[in-house]
């Protein structure tokens, strides 16, 4: 799923929408300096002037949460479709106000000041110009800033893309995004944060992630439950039969993410499998267990 590219009223659409976000949460100065920053970047001829204010932005705007309201939230999804803002701090949003504000309709001049940026961005400048992504034009050309956010070892730099982010779902490719995943559960971070997951599985993931659970296993080492959520579509005869054994000796966790898994087999031995947990069969027919409860 791509999405389709912001067009110049798009960019001042969302420019606009920040704007007032903030205004009610900065005090007078504060929204002061923010107002003169945007002119400045602005009127520059050079993504020198970004730089500047990017970087100034915690200590003249604060990081207090951005903990926008619910009106609030369904305004963003309605400007940006999928914009999940959870967990944004007020300098974050003020970074991102600002690269909007440097926008003048060419996209491969704003791609490349962006670039210039990230490329001397310190750890807090990345992760929000990474979370910011959806946001800004030219996201083909923009790509390898995100490609780059997920090899990057650090997990809250890596998690600014992977996370409540929809630009991996509409911009990685399948190779891409499989990657994606895999090292989400290799860096022992969750998958359940990640948008459009399951309408991105595919049989490649699923034997990756098979692959995988086998080698961990062998070693005796731990499996997190999620992972099964991408193997269930595609899940054989002997998925199934390794699902069925964590069902009946798993922790209550593990055995929680196999009834899920086996849930969405349409085998009938993972329905007979999943038929040993009433318990767990019936919290998920209920709707009290779920990937995202789990």
């Amino acid at each position: 799923m791509t999405a389709p590219h912001p067009t110049q009223d798009n960019v001042q659409e969302r420019r606009a929408l920040f704007r007032e976000w903030l205004s009610r949460r900065l005090s007078a100065d504060a929204l002061a300096w923010l107002d003169q920053q945007i002119d400045a970047v602005v009127q520059a001829e050079k993504p020198l002037q970004l730089g500047i204010a990017i970087g100034l932005a915690p200590r003249k705007l604060g990081k207090a949460d951005l903990d926008l309201t619910a009106e609030e939230q369904a305004t963003a999804r309605a400007v940006r479709e999928d914009l999940d803002l959870t967990g944004w701090s007020v300098d974050q949003a003020g970074r991102a106000l600002f690269v909007l504000a440097s926008y003048r309709g060419d996209e491969a001049d704003f791609a490349r000041g962006l670039d210039r940026i990230f490329a001397n961005a310190e750890i807090g400048e990345q992760i929000a110009l990474l979370r910011a992504l959806p946001l800004f034009p030219a996201p083909a050309l923009l790509l390898p800033r995100a490609l780059e956010g997920v090899r990057n070892a650090m997990q809250p730099i890596f998690e600014a893309i992977a996370h409540r982010n929809p630009f991996p779902r509409e911009q990685f490719s399948e190779a891409q995004w499989n990657q994606m995943v895999v090292k989400t559960l290799f860096i022992g971070s969750r998958l359940a944060p990640i948008q459009g997951l399951d309408a991105r599985r595919n049989a490649d993931l699923a034997q990756m992630l098979i692959d995988y659970a086998d080698e961990r296993r062998a070693a005796g080492r731990s499996i997190s439950p999620e992972l099964w959520r991408c193997v269930a579509p595609f899940a054989g005869d002997a998925e199934i039969a390794t699902l069925k054994d964590i069902l009946a000796h798993g922790s209550e966790t593990e055995a929680a993410g196999a009834a899920l898994a086996l849930a969405e087999c349409e085998a009938p031995a993972a329905r007979a499998a999943l038929n040993a947990r009433q318990d767990l069969a019936v919290a998920i027919e209920s709707g009290r267990l779920t990937w995202n409860s789990l």
